[in-house]
Order: structure tokens, then sequence, then C-alpha cells
């Protein structure tokens, strides 16, 4: 199975000269990687890539015409991900080979794909799938043009509507009615924003009390512990004083490394938790309407771009892109624009002082001043 490849450029003092290089496998997961450098440009570099795939594709006689159902299988079979990724892709592909499946991908047309696009389930994600696919055919030289791309619209899926909590006194009440165990829980992730599958995979040695930050490593999703493959995917986030104090308030795991433990001190299910003790305690509080878990994260970016924290660093401690930021929260900062006036005025009012970086260890000052006798924040 031959990979499509990549072009890169290598890693260089400032005063070195810049170069590029490309690097590909001629199998799957686990199969050899060749790379080769030295070049003084990527286009130089790319060239070069493509002269040696078609080579590698000459001596193995790797077909230059499949089915789209053939393709498929080749894609999938060298396409380094993890096996949870590779089942959703899979899933997705199926709804373009139950109608194309048997075609040729050369004989696919773009109008033909713009018609089944149209089909109801799950539109945007079968037909990014089918692109990312067909882009692999265009790599290898199977193909001159993605027809999944080339004529055929794929929409953005329309946002859903976030609902973010009022205040911190609603989260209050509703940690208190959760209770002990999970109460200080559902605080801290809505003090920092993580995923929920990043917070059950938290450890103890995740948190740098010190330093009040939280290390993201690993998540855990659909009963899998996901670990992210570079060091770039793993990112810091700050820990202001509630977070903090949920922390104090989290009860003892009896020996788990986990910070948020479940009832056994493995990793937390929560889809037995989110009928059991989240949706009974929002009712008990009476919050309408229901908020789902997912909000948790919403609310901490609505509250942090009210306190005037930029979408830039808001984006690596959410772990999501600018683009991502500014679609799914950037509309939830009612007073975004009020809050850059009053920054501007006070830049030019004649008492001004000079500016200062602002501290990562973002709190209210109400929340600050209450904390400085508690806590040396250095």
């Amino acid at each position: 199975m031959l990979q499509g490849g990549q072009v890169f450029e290598l890693t260089q003092s400032r005063d070195a000269e810049r170069l590029w290089a490309y690097r590909f496998r001629v199998g799957g997961r686990g199969s050899k990687r060749i790379q080769r450098g030295g070049f003084a440009s990527e286009r130089d570099a790319r060239e070069a890539l493509e002269r040696e795939l078609e080579r590698v594709r000459r001596e193995r006689r790797i077909p230059r015409s499949l089915t789209l159902a053939q393709l498929v299988e080749v894609y999938l079979a060298q396409h380094d991900v993890q096996p949870v990724t590779i089942a959703k892709l899979r899933w997705l592909l199926g709804k373009a080979i139950a109608v194309f499946g048997d075609r040729r991908i050369r004989e696919l047309t773009p109008q033909e794909i713009a018609e089944w696009r149209m089909s109801p389930g799950y539109r945007f994600e079968a037909t990014q799938a089918l692109r990312q696919v067909l882009h692999r055919a265009v790599a290898w030289g199977m193909i001159d043009v993605n027809p999944a791309k080339v004529g055929v619209d794929n929409p953005t899926r329309r946002r859903k509507e976030q609902r973010p909590f009022e205040s911190w006194a609603e989260l209050e009440a509703l940690a208190e009615a959760i209770g002990p165990r999970y109460g200080a829980m559902i605080l801290f992730a809505a003090a920092t924003g993580i995923r929920p599958a990043e917070w059950i995979a938290l450890e103890k040695r995740d948190i740098d009390r010190e330093g009040r930050v939280a290390y993201i490593r690993r998540s855990f999703t659909k009963g899998v512990l996901k670990v992210p493959k570079t060091e770039a995917s793993l990112r810091a986030v700050p820990l202001q004083a509630r977070a903090l104090d949920a922390l104090d308030q989290q009860p003892p795991s009896n020996g788990s490394p986990l910070l948020f433990p479940g009832e056994r001190g493995g990793y937390l299910d929560i889809h037995h938790f989110r009928p059991f003790q989240w949706r009974p305690a929002q009712l008990a509080v009476g919050i309408d309407p229901l908020r789902r878990i997912y909000d948790l994260r919403h609310t901490f970016a609505t509250f942090a771009l009210r306190a005037g924290i930029s979408t830039f660093d808001l984006s690596r401690y959410m772990g999501a892109s600018l683009t991502m930021i500014d679609r799914h929260y950037g509309h939830l900062a009612r007073d975004g624009r009020e809050h850059a006036i009053q920054l501007l005025n006070a830049l030019n009012a004649p008492e001004s002082k000079p500016w200062t970086l602002v501290d990562v260890r973002w709190t209210s000052k109400q929340r600050d001043g209450a904390h400085t006798g508690n806590r040396n924040d250095g």
C-alpha cells in the first residue's frame, strides 16, 4: 500500500540555508518510512517526491484505475490513524460505496457526486470523507482532479446552538445537587474548558499546582485511551482560582491515579453519568433548558472571551483552531466589542499607564482578592 507522502522543511539553525525534504511509506502502519532531504525549495522536494512515487508504483504494479470500493480499502489499509478513526471513516465511506462502489474512480463525475451529496444523513461528513479518499487518488496519479471537490459544494454544517451556563452561582448550585463525588469535577470542567474526554483521562500527575497549569496529554472516549502522536498535540491549560478551588473540593480517590475516577476507581462512564447524575441535578435546581455536558466547555469560552482573553490564547488553551473558536464561540462574547472600546479608550487616556503583558492566570478581581491571603501566587 503506497502512501501519498509528505513534504516538509528541515529544521535548521537560524543562519543555515532553508532546506526541504520529503518522506513516504510503501506499506501500512508500522512499515519503513523512506525520507530524502536537501532540496533547495518546497517545489523541488514535491517534484522529487512525485517522481519517486511514480517509480515505486511502476515497480510494485500498483493499479492506476480502481473502483471506489477498492480505493477505499487501499486507503484505509495505509491510513496511519487510531482504529476508532478508521472505523468512523469506513462507516462514512460506506454511504458512497453503496452508490458508487463498483464504479471506476476515473468514471466518477462531479455532477453525480453533487446529486448524491443531497441525500439525507451525515451529508457533510460523508462528503468530506469521500473527498479525503479521492484526494489521495489524485496524489497517487490515478486521477487528475478530485471529482468530489471540483464543482461539488459542501457547506459547513449548521452550527449547533451553544447554551453556556449563565453564572458561577448556577454552576455551584448544580455541583451541589450532583453531590461531592462529581460536583468538583463539573466546576473544574467549567473553569478550564477541557473536553469531557480529556478531563475523564486526567491524572493527578498532570496537575502542576505551583505553576497553576493542567497538562492535557491524553483522552478517553468510547472505551479507548488515546494519546496524541506528537508533542505539538499536547497543551497546557491555565488554572484559575476557581479550578484550584474545585481541586481542593475533590474527595479522595482511594489510590486511583485518575483525577476524577468513576465509582470503582477506573475511568468515568459518561454515558451512565449523563442520565443518572447530570440531568437529574439540572432538574433539581431548575435549569431550563437543560444543558449538555459539553456546554461546560462553551461556558468557559464565553466567560474567557468576556474577561478579555484573546481568541489566539483561547484557541491554544482549548486545543481548537482560530477558525473553530470564531465559528463556535466568538458570537458568545456579547460584550466583546464594548470591552475592546474600553481597552482602547483606556490606552488613549492621558492618565493611562504603559502596557503590560497579561498573565495567563486570569480571574475576576473579586476572586483574586478573595484568595490573596489563602494562596501564594508567586
